[in-house]
């Protein structure tokens, strides 16, 4: 398997799919193999990015095991901005189209993208809104700190209402400020704690620290020619220590061996050296399909995402076919994590954004 893994990999550095990939392979009886191409060394610190999303899912469901965070909490309890939230009639109604919200947000709509707040895929006032405060997503680092940014996406609508709809990627940004909230004081100390150190996750947080920021690749984007370009620096950049502002909404860096910890946990039924770090109940519900076929709407995300799957807690779900059961998801700057029913797992890791070329070296994994 990692030597098959190792030739597509070799296969898609030579043309050109990016400068260098970190693959690994989780068996079921507990190996884990790590193979690179290219210009990756395996102890490489890469930008994760949504990767962060299952980590951040995570870290609050140890805080519901432990009676501090219930599923069907208001956020506002923590999250007093987003009290009496107003939503627009449409999705694409203008920005004063709107009518008060029939129930609040929960923790629950968080972890499932169905809070009403997320990317816009089509051209509409709320996304123009978006783009102007700063809150739009997209490949490059968050423009503002925590509080300026759910400053800034409280002063909008919701698309929907709590519970009814999905889009991507807002609601795991305003999680992370919640468990800042909930554990009163900083959120990469809270998972480093709580998270990191168990697991042996030593080199995952929100930066590079100074004297390891030699191990930070450059990231790329493809041109329109399909060449590589260069979109963040080896070794600087925004993701070096210290960090700019409280990055609790932002994303993390880690590293093969780290994540893989973190996915063989997974893989184990949320179990590590014996001791439950995940429990079971809230584990079936992070990998279960948790989105209404009413709320798996075309426009809600890329053309076909919904064929076959699902969403659960921070991760998207196979629903049918020979992989049914697997789960796992994606980062931006071409990173990919699964875990499938039988306790093993695969994760790859580029520093090239995600387009055509990317997801040809994903679904050839996969």
């Amino acid at each position: 398997m990692t030597h098959s893994l190792l030739s597509i990999l070799e296969d898609h550095v030579s043309r050109g799919t990016a400068p260098g990939i970190i693959g690994v392979t989780g068996a079921p009886d507990g190996r884990v193999e790590v193979v690179t191409a290219g210009d990756l060394t395996s102890d490489a610190i890469v930008r994760i990015q949504s990767m962060t999303k299952p980590v951040v899912t995570v870290a609050a469901l140890r805080l519901v095991q432990d009676g501090r965070l219930d599923l069907d909490d208001p956020v506002q309890r923590w999250l007093p901005e987003l009290a009496d939230r107003q939503v627009l009639r449409t999705p694409t109604s203008p920005l004063d189209d709107v009518e008060p919200a029939t129930t609040p947000i929960t923790v629950r709509h968080l972890l499932t993208n169905m809070s009403g707040y997320g990317m816009m895929t089509a051209p509409s006032p709320l996304q123009d809104a978006m783009i102007a405060n700063q809150t739009q997503a997209g490949q490059e680092p968050v423009a503002l700190g925590a509080q300026d940014w759910l400053d800034a996406l409280a002063t909008l609508p919701l698309a929907f209402q709590p519970g009814t709809g999905w889009r991507y990627h807002h609601s795991f940004g305003i999680l992370g400020i919640l468990l800042s909230r909930l554990v009163g004081g900083s959120l990469e100390d809270h998972l480093r704690t709580d998270l990191f150190e168990p697991l042996g996750m030593v080199d995952t947080g929100y930066t590079v620290p100074v004297d390891q920021a030699h191990r930070l690749p450059a990231g790329y984007r493809h041109d329109e020619s399909g060449a590589l370009v260069e979109i963040e620096p080896a070794a600087g950049g925004f993701y070096v220590a210290p960090a700019p502002f409280d990055l609790s909404h932002a994303e993390l860096v880690s590293t093969a061996s780290d994540y893989a910890a973190f996915a063989r946990m997974l893989a184990t039924g949320g179990m590590q050296d014996g001791k439950v770090v995940v429990e079971a109940g809230l584990l079936d519900s992070l990998r279960t399909d948790q989105v209404p076929a009413a709320a798996k709407i075309e426009d809600s995300f890329f053309p076909g995402f919904w064929d076959g799957m699902g969403w659960g807690f921070g991760v998207a779900v196979v629903t049918e076919g020979e992989h049914a059961g697997r789960y796992g998801w994606s980062g931006g700057l071409g990173t990919d994590f699964f875990v499938d029913p039988d306790g093993s797992f695969q994760i790859v890791l580029t520093q090239v954004e995600m387009g055509e070329a990317m997801m040809g070296l994903l679904e050839d994994i996969q």
